[in-house]
């Protein structure tokens, strides 16, 4: 299947809600592809395509819909997966890093172990949107002394730039809207 063929058998298989979570949002609603078994096979496999000749040493998830895809495309490249969690969800020392929400704050954790100084770290979410989850899961991982060699999302939303806070990192989306 080439490239074309896909991304329309991705787009296919994402639900969009409309008004969730607030009205005049479109949310890209990925488990109906997580429940599809070849969609979430095509997607694990082009998530991986841009970083198979340069795997990296562990895969960093982002909470929560970050996981199946962080954890599927570690056991595709051979490499462990570290979890980043919202706070209170890790039980052992994390390290923290805070971002800005439309209206508030929020906050990532990473088990302090969860990066060893000098891996090379492959960032992962489902999601692009404004970049501060992932920006700030790449403060994490160079607090810990690992190196963001890129960044892997199913889905970016373009117009909400997000991309702009990542600047000078390897960054590969799937689907952009």
């Amino acid at each position: 299947m080439d490239r074309t063929a896909i991304e329309a058998r991705l787009r296919a298989a994402i639900r969009d809600v409309p008004d969730f979570p607030k009205q005049g949002i479109l949310f890209k609603d990925v488990t109906t592809l997580l429940q599809d078994a070849e969609a979430f096979r095509l997607a694990v496999q082009a998530l991986c395509e841009p970083f198979r000749d340069r795997p990296p040493d562990r895969v960093v998830a982002i909470e929560s819909r970050g996981f199946p895809f962080g954890a599927a495309m570690s056991y595709a490249l051979g490499c462990g997966v570290a979890l980043a969690r919202k706070p209170g969800k890790l039980p052992a020392a994390t390290a923290r890093a805070t971002y800005l929400l439309e209206y508030g704050e929020d906050a990532l954790e990473l088990h302090r172990d969860a990066v060893e100084p000098g891996q090379r770290i492959l960032v992962v979410d489902d999601l692009l949107a404004t970049g501060g989850t992932a920006e700030a899961t790449v403060r994490l991982v160079h607090e810990l002394g690992g190196e963001v060699t890129g960044l892997a999302f199913l889905i970016e939303l373009s117009f909400l730039r997000g991309r702009e806070r990542l600047e000078g990192f390897d960054v590969h989306a799937v689907l952009r809207y």
